[in-house]
C-alpha cells in the first residue's frame, strides 16, 4: 500500500494561551495604537522592545509594522540614497530586492553557493561597487560569518541582516542578527514566531536607532520607548529624519512576548523534526542534501535539498508525484515564479548579469515547510515519500 500524508504544511499551532489572554486584555482596555498609554502604563510594544533587546544582548530595539518594513528603515537608516547601489543575495525572498527598491536603491547582485548562502568569493570582488550590504540568511542558512564581517569590515561597507528565516540561531554562539550593524526579523505567520504580520530591528548604534524610530512614526514622542536612546540623541536628527510611518500596535505586540519567551523551546522542537526529514532523506539517489557547518545553530522550520543538474521535466515529476501523496514542495529554481518569487533574475525592476554558477544550483533548489504541527512520525514519513518519488523519477 501507497503511504499519503494528509497534514497540512500551512497550518499554524493555535497561540499560547497566554498570548490569547493578553491579546484579550488590550482589547478590552482599547488602547491599540502604541503611544495610546494611560499614565504609569509602559505598553505592550514597548516592553516588546526592552525585552527582545534583553533577549538579544543589544542596546536598542524597535517593533514595527513588517519585516520588509524593518529592512527599509535600516537601509534609510543608514543613509541609502536614490541611485545607490546595494550588494545583496542573489538567492532570497522578493521583500529583500523589494526594500531596496523601495528606498529608489540599486540591487547588486551575490552568487549563490550548494549551502545555499551567500558565495563570499563573488562577494569579494564586488566589495568595492557599494558601501552597504543587504544580507539575507535565506531559509535559515548562515554563511560564514567571520569571514564575512572582516572582508565588509576592512572594505567599509556596512553590514544589515535579513534575519527572517534565522530568529534563534547562531554563528560560532552569536546570535544571528548581531554581527552587522543593524539586524531585522519578521514576525509574520510562517516564521518563528506568530503576529500575523510584524517586525524586529536591533542595533547598537544609538544614531541609527534614533533615526529608525523617528522614520517609523515616533511623532516626537521617543520617551515612550524603553529600548531608544536618551533624547539628546534625537535632538541631533529629529528635524532631518522623515516620518515613514510603519510602528507595531500593542495588540500584536501582546501577542508576540510570551512567544518570544518560549522561542528556545520552539527551536528545539523545529531541529528535531528537521533532523527526522534529514536523516530520511540522505543517500536518496540523485538528491544533494545541504550540509549544515558545525560552527552554524540554526533553526529548522523549513527544509532544502537539491536536486543538481536534473532537466526541469524531471523535477516537475517529482513535485507532481509527491503532491500526489500529500506532500508540497516549493521549486525555488522554477523559471517561472508561482506564488512567491527567490531568485535574482525576476526582479526586472533591476538590471542583473548572468552567474551561470549561482543560476546551476538555483535551478535545483527544492523547499519545504516544517510546521510544529508534524509529529516526528509524519516527518519520517514525509521523507520517506520524497524518497521514493525523488528515486523512481531518478532512476527512470
Amino acid at each position: 500500500m501507497t503511504d499519503v500524508f494528509s497534514g497540512s504544511f500551512t497550518q499554524q499551532e493555535p497561540l499560547l494561551e497566554e498570548a490569547i489572554e493578553a491579546a484579550l486584555a488590550v482589547l478590552r482596555h482599547g488602547r491599540l495604537h502604541r503611544y495610546n498609554v494611560v499614565p504609569g502604563e509602559l505598553g505592550e510594544t514597548a516592553l516588546l522592545e526592552q525585552e527582545f533587546a534583553a533577549q538579544m544582548g543589544a542596546k536598542y530595539c524597535l517593533a514595527v509594522s513588517s519585516g520588509g518594513y524593518a529592512l527599509a528603515t535600516a537601509l534609510r537608516a543608514v543613509g541609502v540614497q536614490p541611485g545607490d547601489p546595494v550588494l545583496t543575495n542573489a538567492f532570497t525572498l522578493a521583500p529583500v530586492p523589494g526594500s531596496i527598491a523601495s528606498v529608489g536603491g540599486r540591487a547588486i547582485f551575490v552568487g549563490v553557493t550548494e549551502e545555499l548562502t551567500i558565495d563570499l568569493d563573488d562577494l569579494e570582488g564586488k566589495l568595492d561597487q557599494a558601501r552597504v550590504l543587504m544580507l539575507s540568511h535565506m531559509r535559515g542558512h548562515l554563511c560564514d560569518m567571520d569571514r564575512l564581517m572582516q572582508m565588509c569590515d576592512a572594505a567599509g561597507v556596512i553590514v544589515i541582516e535579513d534575519c527572517a528565516h534565522t530568529m534563534g540561531a547562531a554563528w560560532r554562539g552569536q546570535l544571528s542578527g548581531r554581527q552587522g550593524a543593524i539586524g531585522c526579523y519578521s514576525c509574520q505567520t510562517y516564521k518563528h514566531v506568530n503576529s500575523g504580520e510584524g517586525g524586529l530591528l536591533v542595533t547598537d548604534d544609538e544614531e541609527l536607532a534614533a533615526k529608525a524610530t523617528m522614520l517609523s512614526g515616533s511623532y516626537m514622542l521617543y520617551e515612550r520607548h524603553l529600548a531608544a536612546p536618551g533624547p539628546d540623541v534625537f535632538e541631533r536628527i529629529k528635524y532631518t529624519t522623515p516620518n515613514v510611518s510603519g510602528r507595531m500596535d500593542n495588540l500584536r505586540a501582546a501577542i508576540l512576548r510570551p512567544q518570544l519567551r518560549d522561542l528556545d523551546r520552539q527551536v528545539e522542537r523545529w531541529n528535531e523534526r528537521y533532523r527526522e526529514i534529514e536523516a530520511g532523506l540522505r543517500g536518496t539517489p540523485g538528491l544533494t542534501i545541504v550540509e549544515r557547518p558545525e560552527e552554524e545553530s540554526y533553526v529548522g522550520s523549513s527544509i532544502q535539498f537539491l536536486l543538481l543538474d536534473w532537466v526541469p521535466e524531471r523535477i516537475a515529476e517529482v513535485i507532481s508525484r509527491c503532491a500526489a501523496r500529500g506532500v508540497e514542495l516549493k521549486w525555488f529554481g522554477g523559471a517561472e515564479p508561482t506564488g512567491f518569487t527567490s531568485r535574482y533574475d525576476s526582479w526586472r525592476y533591476f538590471d542583473s548579469e548572468r552567474m551561470p554558477e549561482s543560476d546551476r544550483v538555483l535551478a535545483g533548489v527544492m523547499d519545504m515547510r516544517v510546521p510544529l504541527t508534524f509529529s516526528r512520525e509524519d516527518c519520517r514519513l514525509i521523507a520517506r515519500i520524497i524518497r521514493a518519488e525523488v528515486s523512481a523519477v531518478y532512476q527512470s
